[in-house]
C-alpha cells in the first residue's frame, strides 16, 4: 500500500521544462572609470561576475580597449589594446578589477581646449565572443607638458625652497588654457600626496616655491609636474595633470635661529624705590620662538647672560643693580631647538 502511493506520488511530480544552454556572455561593466596624467590613460573597471543570463562567470576571456574621436561610441572597431583578467570573481570569491593604462599618441594632443576621446572596453568569453561595450567615459585631449627641469631643494630658515626651470614660451597662456606648476610634498615613508603649492608657469624661465608649511626635523619627498588647466565658456575649469618630475628627498634639519629682536629700550626705577632696570622690545614674530636671553656688561666689559631661564615675555626687570652705575643691555631670541640669535643692538641705563 506504502509502495503504491509512493509511486502515485512521483508520478505526479510535475518536471521543469528544460532550460537552453547559457550563451556565456559576459555582463558588460557599467563602472569603466578613466584618469588622465601626462600622455597615459589610466582605464579600471570591475570584471564582470555573471553572465547576460545571469549565470555565474567561471572564467573571461580577453577585453577590448576601445577608444574613438566620436562622442558616442556605437562599436568597438579596431581595438587600441587588449588585455586578459588573471583571475574571475567566481575563482577568487571577491570583487575583481581590471586595468588598462593607454598612451595616447601625439598627434592626439592638442592646444584647442573642446577635444575629447571616447573610452570603453568590451569584455569577451573564451570563445572571443561579448555583449557590448560598457559605459563610456570622456577623457580631454588638450596636450600637457613633461615635468619641470633640474627640480632642486634646500633648507632654509624660511622652510623647504624648492626650485627649478621651465619654458616660459612652450606654457604660453591663451583665453582657455593656461598652465600651472604644482609642487606635491609628502612624509617620508607615507604613501599620501599632499598639494604643498601652485604658481603659474609661463612667467620667467627660473622659478622657486617655499613650503614653510613643514615641520622641523622631519623628513619629506617632493615632487613637481606642470598642470593643464581648462577655462570653458562658463567659466568652470578642468585640471590635467602632466607627468611628475623625480622625486628628492628633504631633511628638514632646523639649524636657523630666529630673528634678531629689535626697539629694546631700558629705563631705572624712579629716586625713593629700589633699585631696578626695567627692558623692554619688540617681539619677535618666528613660530617655534621659545624666549629670549637677556645680556648686561659695565663699560669695558664682556656682555653675560643674566636670565637663568627664558624670558617667555619681550620684558625683564633686571633687579641685581647698583645706584650709580651704568649697564649696557642687549637680548637674544631662541628657538625650541635652542638655536639662538644674534644679540640685539644695545641699550644702556644709568642707575640713579
Amino acid at each position: 500500500m506504502a509502495l503504491g502511493a509512493s509511486l502515485l506520488m512521483t508520478a505526479c511530480a510535475s518536471v521543469a521544462p528544460p532550460q537552453p544552454p547559457s550563451l556565456d556572455l559576459p555582463k558588460p561593466p557599467p563602472d569603466l572609470r578613466a584618469a588622465r596624467k601626462g600622455e597615459h590613460v589610466t582605464l579600471t573597471w570591475t570584471v564582470p561576475g555573471v553572465t547576460t543570463d545571469r549565470q555565474t562567470m567561471r572564467k573571461a576571456g580577453a577585453t577590448r580597449i576601445c577608444r574613438g574621436l566620436d562622442s558616442h561610441l556605437t562599436q568597438c572597431g579596431k581595438p587600441v589594446g587588449e588585455t586578459v583578467t588573471a583571475a574571475s570573481p567566481a575563482a577568487v570569491g571577491k570583487k575583481v578589477t581590471g586595468t588598462y593604462v593607454d598612451t595616447l599618441p601625439a598627434q592626439l594632443e592638442s592646444d584647442e581646449h573642446g577635444g575629447f576621446a571616447t573610452y570603453a572596453v568590451e569584455v569577451l568569453n573564451v570563445a572571443g565572443r561579448g555583449a557590448g561595450l560598457s559605459n563610456q567615459v570622456r577623457v580631454r585631449l588638450a596636450r600637457t607638458f613633461p615635468p619641470p627641469r633640474d627640480f632642486a631643494a634646500r633648507v632654509a630658515g624660511e622652510g623647504v625652497v624648492l626650485t627649478w626651470t621651465g619654458d616660459p614660451a612652450e606654457t604660453r597662456a591663451t583665453p582657455s588654457l593656461h598652465y600651472v606648476y604644482r609642487i606635491s610634498r609628502r612624509l617620508a615613508g607615507s604613501a599620501q600626496w599632499s598639494v604643498a603649492g601652485e604658481i603659474a608657469a609661463g612667467v620667467s624661465r627660473n622659478h622657486s616655491f617655499t613650503d614653510s608649511s613643514i615641520d622641523w626635523e622631519k623628513t619629506y619627498d617632493y615632487r613637481a609636474e606642470t598642470l593643464t588647466v581648462i577655462t570653458s565658456d562658463d567659466k568652470t575649469e578642468a585640471q590635467i595633470e602632466g607627468d611628475d618630475s623625480p622625486e628628492i628627498r628633504v631633511f628638514a634639519h632646523d639649524v636657523f635661529p630666529p630673528a634678531v629682536p629689535s626697539g629694546l629700550q631700558a629705563v631705572s626705577s624712579g629716586p625713593g624705590q629700589k633699585s631696578f632696570v626695567d627692558l623692554v622690545w619688540a617681539p619677535a614674530s618666528d613660530i617655534d620662538l621659545d624666549g629670549y636671553n637677556v645680556y648686561r656688561h659695565e663699560e669695558g666689559s664682556a656682555p653675560v647672560k643674566v636670565n637663568s631661564e627664558l624670558a617667555k615675555a619681550p620684558a625683564y626687570r633686571d633687579a641685581n643693580v647698583m645706584t650709580g652705575k651704568r649697564y649696557f643691555y642687549s637680548v637674544s631670541a631662541v628657538d625650541v631647538r635652542g638655536n639662538e640669535s644674534a644679540r640685539s643692538e644695545e641699550a644702556s641705563e644709568t642707575v640713579p
